[in-house]
Formats: C-alpha cells, sequence, structure tokens
C-alpha cells in the first residue's frame, strides 16, 4: 500500500501516471483486478528515481513487460506497477557504421516486432524467438525460448537499473543463461544488446516463418493464453521431460474450471474464455499440478508469474 502522498513518487519526473490502472487488458489472460498505481516512464533516468524511491519508502514495485506471460490475482495489486511502453524504451537502435554487429533494443521493445524486422535488413540472430511472445526485458528475464533456441543465445550485454536506482552493464561473460532462468540480480533490464550478422533477407525471412509454422501447429496460439504455464521438470535421471506430455498422459487434456480450460491441442496451454476469473485460472492449474503428481510423482513449477496483493515484489 502507498502510504505518502502518490503524486511525491512521480510529480516532478518525465512519466505519465495512472491511478486505480485495470491491469487485465495488458496481460494475454485479459483477466485481474487493478494497479493502485501504474507509470510509464520516458527515460532511464526517470526510472532509476523513481526505483530509488521505492526502495526509500518500502514501496512494492513491478514492471509489466508484454503480459505474455503473467497473470495477476483478481483483487489486483498494491504499490507501483512500471510499464515500458513509452517510444524511448520501445526504441531499437543498430550500429550506424560498417556491417551491422551489434543491435540495442531497450526493455520495452518487443521482440515478436525484433524478429520480423532483422530478416527485413537481412540480418540474422534472433530467428528462434520467432512467435515467442515478450517484450525485451521480460524476454531477458526469464531467458525465453523454445524448441530452436533461447534469447540469451543472442546477447552481447544487458543494462540494468539496480534495486537501489543504480545502473549496471553486465557484459555476456557475467550472465549465465539457464533454462528459463538468469543470474542477473533483481532489478530492471533497461536494455540489452544482441549479436548479429549480415545475411540473405530470403533466408533469414524463410527461417523465421519455418519456426513459426511449426510453433503455430503444435500450440492453441489463437486461445486466450500465457503460452506454456508450467516449466519442463527435471526428472530422476537428469533430463527434462515434457510438461504438456505429462499432463496429456494423466488425461487432463479439456479439464474445465468454470471458464477455465486445458487445451486439447497442448497440454501446457491453459486458456480462459469471456467471464473467466483469475480464481478460476489458479483452481485449475491446482488441479493440473495435482493430476500430474498423482499421475506421475512429479511437482510441475508454474512459469507464468502470478501477482498478488500483499505480497510485493
Amino acid at each position: 500500500m502507498i502510504v505518502a502522498s502518490p503524486s511525491s513518487l512521480y510529480s516532478d519526473l518525465d512519466v505519465t501516471a495512472e491511478l486505480d490502472a485495470p491491469l487485465g487488458p495488458h496481460t494475454w489472460f485479459g483477466i485481474g483486478g487493478r494497479a493502485d498505481l501504474l507509470i510509464h516512464p520516458n527515460s532511464v533516468e526517470a526510472l532509476a528515481t523513481l526505483v530509488a524511491r521505492c526502495r526509500r519508502d518500502g514501496i512494492p514495485l513491478r514492471v509489466l513487460g508484454s503480459g505474455a506471460n503473467l497473470l495477476v490475482d483478481d483483487d489486483g495489486v498494491d504499490g507501483v506497477v512500471v510499464k515500458l511502453d513509452t517510444p524511448y524504451f520501445k526504441a531499437v537502435e543498430y550500429n550506424a557504421e560498417g556491417p551491422v554487429q551489434r543491435v540495442r533494443a531497450f526493455g520495452g521493445a518487443s521482440m515478436e516486432a525484433l524478429v520480423q524486422e532483422l530478416p527485413r535488413r537481412g540480418l540474422t540472430g534472433l530467428e528462434q524467438m520467432a512467435g515467442i511472445p515478450a517484450s525485451v526485458g521480460g524476454a531477458i528475464r526469464m531467458n525465453a525460448g523454445g524448441k530452436f533456441g533461447a534469447v540469451g543465445d543472442a546477447v552481447d550485454a544487458v543494462a540494468m537499473i539496480l534495486p537501489d536506482g543504480s545502473q549496471r552493464v553486465f557484459r555476456r561473460d557475467e550472465i549465465e543463461f539457464g533454462y528459463r532462468h538468469t543470474n542477473l540480480p533483481k532489478g530492471i533490464v533497461a536494455w540489452a544488446s544482441f549479436i548479429v550478422r549480415e545475411d540473405d533477407p530470403a533466408a533469414c525471412r524463410e527461417r523465421v516463418k519455418e519456426y513459426f509454422k511449426y510453433k503455430k501447429s503444435t500450440q492453441p496460439m489463437d486461445a486466450a493464453s500465457a503460452g506454456c504455464m508450467f516449466k519442463n521438470p527435471t526428472m530422476p535421471d537428469g533430463s527434462r521431460e515434457s510438461a504438456g506430455r505429462l499432463i496429456d498422459l494423466a488425461g487432463l487434456k479439456g479439464l474445465r474450471v468454470g471458464h477455465a480450460f486445458v487445451s486439447d491441442k497442448h497440454g501446457n496451454f491453459l486458456g480462459v474464455e469471456l467471464g473467466a476469473t483469475t480464481a478460476e485460472l489458479c483452481a485449475l492449474i491446482e488441479a493440473v499440478q495435482q493430476g500430474v503428481k498423482q499421475r506421475h510423482g512429479v511437482d510441475l513449477e508454474t512459469e507464468v508469474v502470478y501477482w498478488k496483493r500483499g505480497e510485493g515484489a
């Protein structure tokens, strides 16, 4: 809860602020409550100052990316939610002289748009992200990826705003990328640079189409969902098993709780219909976890982030 006057946090900063802002429309599920305060910064400096003030005043701060991997509680969230959706934070820059070898994308830039733009410029390096919805910052934080690779495969450097408002650039050799994980500290991704190289534009476009076609053929991309709900678990022998396969073998495809359902096409996709609540989807998540535990003895961990009032970031 914000104890001091909310405006004291941002009135002198280059930001746009919304009080009691609905968050559902900002997520792929389209459900969930409201944010006490939603702020859209227009510069790194404004964002860094806001972060420092939230730390100083003990105010919870959360970062909202594309909303493709987020579930918001029906009662919403307290504190401050930051969304990097202004032109400043959606910018993408290319080195101006010589062959393009680096691309710098700010934290709010669309990974989907970047994946489409690089082939137009005859650049390769991020095709593996085709069909994976995310902001650049969100993709970096969880090392988003799929069958063909992950975003970390192309990362050169990441600039972070740390919880005290300070800024630091992490080089590639300082960052460990694992399955849906990085060792980056808590904080906000201000920008990331990616290693790219020049290639035939037609060949680049063809790879993107091929990867996207595969994803579309195996996943219900038209459903109101957040993609894969659960991480692929590590089995006793050290291998990773498909969470979707375990859900399928447990006979849970098509399972419903109210307006929330397990996809008939891919067991790891949980979707919602018009009128759904977060409570219904949470009940479905628990039912799937219990079903897989009973059938396979495996605990499924959610990949989707859950925001709840009183549980500040």
